[in-house]
């Protein structure tokens, strides 16, 4: 995604941004969220229509992942940059060299 796909995230049913399998993938994320009864037989249609059975799972389980993980985090009562992992593991290269540092600094 590039910065200017953000501006129509929340319309994208009707953004030209984005193709008819993201709008998909976008529809399902948004049920799983908000409406998991909104999760109806057109739904379902429209993710085969685009992805495999394994594809819908594996979508469906990153997006309650993160979900989950974003819901634990406000229990946490953490702001964003709160906590710093200093583990380059995951980082691009040059995050991962500013992680290091960062850390060395303090």
């Amino acid at each position: 995604m590039v910065e200017a796909d953000y501006d129509e995230l929340l319309e994208f049913e009707r953004s030209h941004r984005y193709d008819e399998r993201q709008k998909a993938a976008l529809l399902y994320t948004s049920m799983i969220v908000w409406n998991p009864a909104g999760a109806d037989d057109a739904l379902w249609a429209r993710l085969r229509a685009h992805f495999s059975a394994e594809e819908i799972a594996e979508i469906g389980y990153f997006i309650s992942f993160i979900s989950v993980q974003q819901r634990w985090i406000k229990t946490l009562a953490l702001g964003h940059g709160e906590v710093l992992n200093l583990s380059p593991l995951g980082l691009a290269p040059e995050t991962a060299e500013a992680v290091r540092a960062q850390g060395a600094a303090t």
